[in-house]
């Protein structure tokens, strides 16, 4: 079963080079609606492990990768294909949502 991985400030480049779709989840601790959608998350990791990259951004702990996507709510899903952003989720939705937008990228 796949889990979410972690992204930070320094492995974040090397990641969005992968040829799979990617889907960037940036959360904080202190926020709710981010503690409603991670296990969503997490449960992605799982139903697209093999197809899609799925990972988590810490933005307390890593500020330079969210300023650097103009991070202002959160949660913000990020997809990313071919190193670059194509589709852009913010605050929490259903499972079906994000499942829909990675299936896109599939």
């Amino acid at each position: 079963m796949g889990k979410a991985i972690e992204i930070t400030d320094a492995n974040f480049e090397e990641i969005i080079k992968s040829e799979q779709p990617i889907l960037v989840d940036f959360w904080a601790e202190w926020c709710g609606p981010c503690k409603m959608i991670g296990p969503v998350v997490e449960e992605l990791a799982g139903d697209y492990d093999g197809k899609a990259v799925i990972g988590k951004v810490d933005v307390d702990a890593n500020p330079s990768v969210a300023q650097a996507f103009g991070i202002r709510s959160i949660p913000t899903l990020l997809f990313f294909k071919g190193g670059q952003i194509v589709d852009k989720q913010i605050g929490a939705v259903p499972k079906s949502v994000l499942a829909q937008k990675l299936d896109a990228q599939l």
